[in-house]
């Protein structure tokens, strides 16, 4: 995160507020998901949600590239 210029606050903010855009419940070992939220461009923070110890673990975040996502960067684009 600190490599892209993310900040802690952002992905914290984005799991807490953002829109779950991609939800990937066979994952291993933990149900993870894709948020989306939009700030001065906009943030994917994917991460997993261990509901036994309620925790959450983040797994990456990133600006999406516009070329790979819709305009809403809610869907990605099939080439």
């Amino acid at each position: 995160m600190f490599e892209r210029d993310i900040l802690e606050e952002s992905v914290e903010d984005t799991i807490q507020n953002g829109e779950i855009i991609e939800t990937y419940l066979d994952d291993k070992p933990y149900p993870s998901f894709l948020a989306l939220k939009l700030y001065d461009k906009p943030l994917h923070v994917v991460f997993a949600k261990n509901e036994e110890q309620n925790e959450i673990i983040v797994i990456t975040a990133y600006y999406p590239d516009s070329d790979k996502w819709s305009d809403n960067y809610t869907k990605r684009i099939k080439r």
